[in-house]
C-alpha cells in the first residue's frame, strides 16, 4: 500500500523519508515580515465560521504563490456575545467591527487591495468556479433561503468591503457546487432528490495541488477525495468536477464527530414521529448532536484518542466504526469513477490523526495510492481563486 504524507510546501517532496508528516504553520496575528513588495497587489479573504471569523490578506501579484500571506487572523467570538443574535446575519455589524479593528492593527495600505473573496455559503446549486456577488445572492443569504449557516456572511462581508474599497468582490466554489449527473440525483423515491453539499473549497484546492505535482491541471485528472472534519465529504472528482458526493451536512455518508450520516430508514421514521422531537430539534440532533459526541460525549477527535489511550473500549469501538464508514464511502466513490483516478486523497483536520488514517487504510489500501494532506486550505483556496481572477485566468460567473 502506497501512503504519502505531505506538508503544505512542495519542496519537501525530495525529502529522504518515505513518509512525510504534515506540519502546517501557525496563523500569525501580525503582518509577516518581508511579505510585502514595492507595488503590492493584495487580496482580502473572508471566511466566517460559527464561533470565529478568519480574515487574511494575501499577496496576489503574479510573482506570489497562493501561500503568500501578508497577514492572517482567526478572530474568535465569545459565545455569550454571539448568543444575542437570533440569526447568523444579525451578527454582521459585530463581526465587521472586529475585522476593521484587526485590519487597522496590521497597518496594511488598504488602497493596495484589488479584490475581496468571501467563503461561499449554501446557495442555489451552481457549477464550480467563482461568482460575482449580486443583489440576488445577497438577498438569498440575508433571508436564509437555503440555510442559516455562518458562511452566509462570507459574501455579505466581502460585498461590504468590495463596496467600501471600490474593488471586485466574489465567492468561489461554494458549499453547493453541483456537477451531479441526472443519475446521481436519484434517491429512491420521487419526492426526494439527492443534493450536492460538499466541502468543495478544500477538496478542490488539495486536488488541484496534487494535480500540479504530476504536471497536470485539475480538469485533466480524477481523484477520490475525503474531507474529514466536523463533517465528512467523500467526493468523486472527474475532470475537476464533483460528480458525486454524500450530503455532508444532513444526508448520506459516514457519521462524523457531531453528525449522524446515513441511518436506517425505519427506526428514523419512528423516531421522527415519536413525539419526542420537533422538526427543528430533530434536524439539530442529526446535524449537531450525533456521531461521536452522542456516543462518547466528545466531538473532538483528539479527546476521543485520549480516551482510547486510557483504555476506553467504547471510544475505540466508535472511533473504528467512523473509520469503517468513511472507508466504505471511499469505496463507493471509487466505483463511481470506475477505478480510474490518480489517487485517493485524505484531507481535513481529522486527516492529521495517524490512528484514523491507519484504520481507514486497512480497508482502502487495495484501491490504489493514498495521499494524506492533513488540515484545511480554505483560505489558500480563496486566495488562489483571487489570483486566477486578477491574472485573467478565470472570469467571474453570474449568480
Amino acid at each position: 500500500m502506497d501512503i504519502e504524507w505531505l506538508t503544505r510546501r512542495e519542496d519537501v517532496e525530495n525529502a529522504a523519508s518515505e513518509v512525510i508528516l504534515n506540519s502546517p504553520p501557525r496563523l500569525p496575528t501580525r503582518p509577516l515580515k518581508g511579505a510585502t513588495s514595492r507595488n503590492p497587489t493584495y487580496l482580502l479573504i473572508i471566511n466566517p465560521g460559527s464561533t470565529s471569523t478568519k480574515v487574511a490578506v494575501f499577496d496576489g501579484s503574479a510573482a506570489a504563490d497562493r501561500d503568500n500571506k501578508v497577514a492572517e487572523e482567526g478572530i474568535r467570538h465569545d459565545a455569550h456575545d454571539l448568543a444575542q443574535f437570533d440569526n447568523v446575519a444579525d451578527s454582521l455589524e459585530f463581526r465587521l467591527t472586529a475585522i476593521n479593528e484587526w485590519l487597522e492593527s496590521t497597518k496594511i495600505d488598504m488602497s493596495q487591495i484589488k479584490a475581496v473573496v468571501g467563503r461561499g455559503a449554501p446557495v442555489k446549486p451552481l457549477a464550480g468556479g467563482s461568482y460575482a456577488i449580486s443583489e440576488q445572492m445577497l438577498s438569498d443569504l440575508r433571508t436564509m433561503k437555503y440555510s442559516n449557516h455562518a458562511s452566509n456572511l462570507g459574501a455579505i462581508i466581502a460585498h461590504h468591503f468590495g463596496q467600501k474599497l471600490g474593488v471586485p468582490c466574489f465567492i468561489s466554489d461554494p458549499i453547493t457546487v453541483d456537477n451531479f449527473t441526472d443519475i446521481a440525483r436519484v434517491s429512491g423515491i420521487p419526492e426526494i432528490e439527492r443534493k450536492c453539499r460538499v466541502h468543495a473549497l478544500n477538496i478542490k484546492e488539495v486536488c488541484r495541488r496534487e494535480a500540479a505535482k504530476i504536471g497536470k491541471k485539475l480538469e485533466e485528472v480524477n481523484y477520490v477525495c475525503a474531507h474529514m472534519g466536523g463533517g465528512v465529504s467523500v467526493a468523486a472528482l472527474e475532470g475537476g468536477r464533483v460528480v458525486d458526493v454524500n450530503d455532508a451536512l444532513l444526508g448520506m455518508g459516514p457519521f462524523s464527530p457531531d453528525r449522524a450520516g446515513a441511518l436506517p430508514v425505519g427506526p428514523l421514521v419512528k423516531l421522527c414521529f415519536s413525539g419526542k422531537f420537533t422538526e427543528k430539534e430533530m434536524i439539530d440532533k442529526l446535524s449537531r448532536k450525533s456521531g461521536l459526541v452522542a456516543y462518547i460525549g466528545a466531538a473532538d477527535l483528539r479527546e476521543c484518542e485520549r480516551m482510547i489511550r486510557a483504555g476506553d473500549e467504547k471510544a475505540l469501538l466508535y472511533f473504528n466504526a467512523m473509520a469503517y464508514q468513511i472507508a466504505k464511502e471511499i469505496g463507493q466513490a471509487a466505483v463511481v469513477l470506475r477505478g480510474k483516478y490518480e489517487a485517493i486523497v485524505l484531507t481535513g483536520g481529522m486527516a492529521k490523526s495517524q490512528r484514523l488514517v491507519d484504520e481507514i487504510s486497512k480497508y482502502i489500501g487495495f484501491l490504489g495510492k493514498v495521499i494524506v494532506v492533513g488540515g484545511e486550505f480554505e483560505m489558500e483556496a480563496l486566495a488562489a481563486a483571487g489570483m486566477r481572477y486578477l491574472s485573467g485566468m478565470e472570469k467571474l460567473k453570474e449568480y
